[in-house]
């Protein structure tokens, strides 16, 4: 997993839950007094059950005994209306904290460098955002509140015993010793567990949705062993992770299990003896017997909410993880002496200066390419498969971050620019147009949501998508996406183009962004273009040479270099590279 998304330290996790709970101190201090007050109602119980075992040992007369009954009902009715509300404002506190957690996740993932994203494969991310996010939800909604509830509880309940009587409180100390020593030796070992443990099914989701995505070419080329077999030992090391957190649990809850126990015996037994020795009374060890057996389930609950707090916080682990660290290991040494100060040109001059560029350490596909398109002009990249047209491309539109050099514009490094203001200035256009689901208008204006039809519309006669998307059975609002409306490959193409057009940045790259449709239909979506962005800097990684030879100047790309560049007619007459190209794609 040397390529997932970073995971958060254990110092990030805790500063952020502190910090996450302090934004809301009401919420907090509402549930926890609510808590403390159900608590404290429910320790009145033992004390006046002590004191009737202490009158009825005295004689005490019928009437007394009515009234503490009734004070003991009462008490546990007050008790539970107390607990009904108090699990209601934990559950809102709950709800709170997780729906912001939710809302800056999505925020995180949305910014992520999308060569990062690349790197670490949808496998990881998916995992992060659905099992660590549901497995962290419930640590938020209940594990939380509970383990609050049940540290207060026990906290209440010593304090009940000591007032008791000071000497009863040693037995329901005996088990501390095991129990300390129990929870460090779990807690020293599973949270490393439950990392691999997430870890290891999002192997398994990287593989499997790389099957089903891939199943034809599986098919096609007789895979199917290799990919079973890849899936047995995603599933194999997943079943060793879970199978090591398993081990850990059934050490650590006899362990617990046993200390339980010991209080209510210990109680028992030395509250017996002192009992005998005249050091306490008979309604004071029948109330400590009954505090020590209420000390079973919130110390219960703690031990068992712990588990579940080193699985949520591995989850945060996790989803914090998906932050700064990843978008500061995709920036270059220098990136942050870039100047976001320093004022932005008019002409949106885009530059790259003796780039380098490495999918693996050691091993460049980009040697010290310098390119420098004119603002306004159309520049085609050709060149053989697996040139590094693509790769410089990606350069180009911010996606990748050079090795070594420079890509600027208008003299700013684009690994420098956040992420919003480097979209204003040029745009990847890859052969990959996703549709969203929602309408037809929706998925256009999902760049610039303040944008009206009129300027939705605008926009789609612009890439002569208008007409077909009016046909349309309900025209702009018909539904697309997943389980709507379809559109074909052009169609879904000029659903993107249209995008762009309203996002209307100054320079585009377009990454063979044609070269999987219809010829007649590229061809016609290629002319429309060219009159749209005119003015506009478009750098066209070009399959076809048709391309090309529309271009006001080409770019030969060859062995990760740039080996011409000029007009079409230029490099014709020249007899290189391109000319041999040219040549081959007329036949």
């Amino acid at each position: 997993m040397s390529n997932a998304l970073p995971v958060a330290d254990a110092r990030q996790v805790r500063r952020y839950a502190r910090e996450l709970f302090r934004r809301h101190p009401r919420g907090l201090a509402a549930a926890l007094g609510l808590h403390a007050l159900a608590a404290a109602a429910g320790l009145v119980a033992p004390r006046l059950l002590g004191d009737l075992v202490e009158g009825i040992s005295r004689g005490v007369g019928a009437v007394t005994v009515d009234r503490i009954a009734l004070a003991i009902a009462g008490f546990v009715v007050a008790q539970s209306v107390l607990v009904r509300f108090a699990h209601l404002a934990s559950a809102r506190l709950g709800e709170r904290v997780l729906a912001e957690l939710r809302e800056e996740f999505v925020d995180r993932v949305l910014a992520l460098p999308l060569s990062t994203v690349e790197r670490a494969g949808t496998g990881d991310l998916l995992t992060r955002t659905s099992r660590d996010v549901a497995a962290l939800s419930r640590t938020v909604r209940f594990a939380a509140p509970e383990t609050l509830i049940a540290a207060v509880t026990v906290l209440l309940i010593l304090g009940a015993v000591v007032l008791t009587g000071p000497l009863l409180v040693l037995p329901c100390l005996l088990a501390v010793p095991m129990l300390v020593a129990g929870t460090r030796w779990y807690l020293r070992r599973a949270p490393a567990g439950y990392l691999r443990e997430n870890a290891a099914y999002s192997d398994i989701t990287d593989g499997i949705s790389e099957t089903v995505e891939g199943a034809r070419t599986t098919e096609a080329l007789r895979q199917q062993a290799r990919r079973r077999a890849r899936t047995d030992a995603d599933i194999r090391r997943s079943y060793a992770a879970e199978y090591y957190t398993l081990n850990l649990r059934t050490v650590f809850f006899p362990i617990a299990e046993i200390g339980y126990l010991l209080p209510v015996a210990g109680t028992l037994l030395l509250g017996g003896w002192f009992y005998l020795e005249g050091w306490v009374s008979l309604g004071q060890v029948t109330a400590a017997t009954l505090y020590a057996q209420q000390l079973v389930d919130p110390v219960d609950r703690l031990l068992s909410w712990l588990d579940e707090f080193q699985v949520g916080g591995a989850s945060l682990a996790r989803l914090l993880g998906v932050a700064e660290p990843a978008e500061a290991a995709d920036r270059p040494a220098g990136a942050a002496d870039a100047s976001p100060d320093r004022p932005v040109g008019d002409d949106g001059r885009l530059a790259a200066h003796d780039v380098r560029y490495a999918y693996r350490a050691g091993h460049d596909v980009l040697h010290g390419v310098t390119l420098v398109p004119r603002p306004g002009e159309k520049l085609a990249m050709v060149g053989p498969s697996g040139a590094g047209k693509s790769t410089l491309g990606r350069l180009l539109a911010g996606v990748h971050p050079p090795r070594a050099g420079t890509v600027s514009v208008d003299g700013r490094p684009l690994s420098g620019l956040p992420l919003a203001e480097l979209r204003t200035h040029v745009a990847l256009v890859s052969q990959e147009h996703h549709v969203f689901i929602g309408t037809l208008a929706d998925n256009v204006a999902m760049v610039r949501p303040s944008a009206g039809p009129a300027e939705v519309r605008a926009a789609l006669a612009a890439v002569d998508a208008l007409d077909w998307a009016e046909a349309l059975p309900d025209g702009l609002d018909t539904r697309v996406g997943a389980g709507g409306h379809p559109l074909s490959p052009a169609q879904a193409q000029q659903l993107a183009l249209a995008r762009l057009v309203l996002a209307d940045p100054h320079t585009l790259v377009l990454d063979e962004a044609t070269s999987l449709i219809d010829p007649r239909a590229a061809r016609a979506l290629e002319r429309s273009l060219a009159a749209v962005l005119q003015g506009r800097t478009v750098i066209a990684i070009a399959h076809r040479l048709f391309s090309a030879h529309d271009a006001d100047r080409v770019a030969v790309v060859e062995d990760g270099r740039i080996t011409e560049l000029g007009p079409h007619d230029e490099l014709v007459a020249a007899n290189g590279s391109y000319a041999a190209l040219w040549r081959s794609w007329h036949g």
